[in-house]
């Protein structure tokens, strides 16, 4: 009989709803302010299959930051899919942060909040927040290199530090306070024309 791929395996809904669950209380409230009684109790599951897809409270904290990742590298697989020209991915970065800022994540950064109350560098879940700026980094360094700019590794830094501020910005003083600034310094450091200047109206 010839040999057919097997099916792939769909992630578990108990799993699923689980992660969504710690996901939202762990940004809403704070890690180690929520147990794990409070995540089966409101997930709706059993504690043996809480863990059976989790085998302690860490395990599902970098569940929940790894989750936060791979949507943030979801989006700049689809900005890529796009095929924009350097110059306008650099606005639609720039402006993607913002948005994030404004509608997903009004509570801060969860890397940042998540190494607050973790604070060795070396645990597992300090790691992943490492890994993860690593990458977010070299992203934007990609795409400043793409579009030809110098010091590229001086203003990816900036750019991140840049939506580090907005995001503790937006949490303590609102998303629609800090948002015009972030934008336009961050066309600054980007080396964009700042277009809300010359396409704001002009007062008769």
């Amino acid at each position: 009989m010839p040999e057919t791929d097997a099916p792939e395996r769909k992630p578990s809904e108990a799993r699923q709803r689980l992660l969504t669950t710690a996901s939202s209380i762990f940004y809403r409230d704070g890690i180690h302010s929520v147990g794990v009684d409070r995540v089966i109790a409101e997930a709706g599951v059993t504690r043996a299959t809480f863990y059976r897809h989790f085998p302690g409270k860490e395990d599902l904290v970098l569940a929940y930051l790894r989750a936060e990742d791979a949507a943030l590298r979801a989006q700049f697989d689809a900005a890529s899919g796009e095929n924009f020209a350097a110059e306008q991915l650099l606005e639609v970065i720039i402006q993607a942060i913002a948005d994030d800022v404004s509608r997903n994540h009004t509570r801060g950064c969860p890397f940042i909040n998540a190494s607050v109350e973790y604070p060795d560098a070396e645990s597992p879940v300090r790691r992943t927040v490492t890994s993860h700026r690593a990458w977010f980094r070299g992203q934007l360094r990609a795409a400043l290199e793409a579009a030809g700019r110098d010091d590229t590794e001086e203003r990816a830094g900036a750019l991140v530090l840049l939506r580090d501020a907005a995001l503790v910005g937006g949490y303590l003083d609102g998303p629609d306070t800090i948002r015009e600034t972030f934008v336009r310094t961050s066309r600054q450091v980007a080396g964009l024309a700042d277009v809300s200047s010359s396409s704001a109206p002009r007062r008769a």
